[in-house]
């Protein structure tokens, strides 16, 4: 995990300096910015692996910069930082496409682990609890999912994912006409021992649902199996 470049973005240079020596210490490339503006171009600039984004920023907030990247299929790990604790909250950050949330005060062991967790999932995709794999091409409805290329395609046009929504993807794919349950996707997706934050896992199957369902209100691939979980029907 040594040398994963994370920038952190928040305008209390206390914090800013507090996380950048922490990860630093912990083996990370850090580097930090007081504000949203200069995001764009710092991305350019440097191969950054994961964003600590503020959600109070001035300017622009961490939740608009968040959708604004995942709208430019930016797939850069992204962990949302708030003083608010509300559910709703940390639902929000997740629905604008964050891979996780952390709420101040900050506790740096279970930041550390939140963090690890993100970088597995952005950058390894080798799923314990996925068969044997005799093929990494998938086609269901028009839509092929490349999980070697990590890569979801209908009409010859890419579909942006984020790496969780992607993850959730590909543990249907793999296991079609299956009833999996929340807390098994929870597990798939986060490989981390943190307790998931409640209905996130429902929040991101949502938004899965809006890319790939003709009516995501009536959704005919991601079936909810009321008291159980979620099945896959290709």
């Amino acid at each position: 995990m040594a040398n994963e470049h994370i920038l952190v973005v928040d305008d209390d240079p206390n914090i800013g300096k507090l996380l950048t020596t922490y990860l630093q210490n912990q083996g990370f490339t850090t580097s930090w910015l007081d504000s949203g503006l200069g995001l764009s171009q710092h991305l350019t600039q440097y191969a950054v692996d994961l964003i600590l984004l503020d959600v109070m920023l001035p300017e622009e907030d961490g939740l608009s910069l968040a959708r604004k990247l995942r709208t430019q299929n930016n797939k850069t790990g992204i962990i949302m930082i708030s003083a608010c604790a509300e559910e709703v909250d940390k639902i929000v950050g997740l629905e604008v496409g964050a891979d996780d949330y952390i709420s101040k005060p900050i506790n740096f062991r279970e930041l550390l682990a939140r963090i690890r967790a993100v970088l597995r999932r952005c950058h390894t995709h080798n799923k314990t609890y996925a068969p044997e794999k005799t093929q990494h091409i998938y086609h269901f409805s028009g839509y092929q999912l490349d999980t070697l290329m990590h890569r979801l395609l209908k009409n010859n046009a890419e579909i942006a994912l984020t790496s969780t929504e992607f993850d959730l993807l590909e543990v249907f794919v793999t296991h079609p006409h299956q009833v999996l349950n929340r807390d098994e996707l929870a597990q798939w997706v986060r490989k981390s021992d943190h307790t998931p934050i409640d209905r996130s896992i429902d929040v991101r199957i949502s938004r899965l649902r809006q890319k790939i369902e003709a009516r995501s209100g009536n959704p005919s691939h991601i079936r909810t199996i009321r008291g159980e979980g979620y099945m896959f029907t290709p």
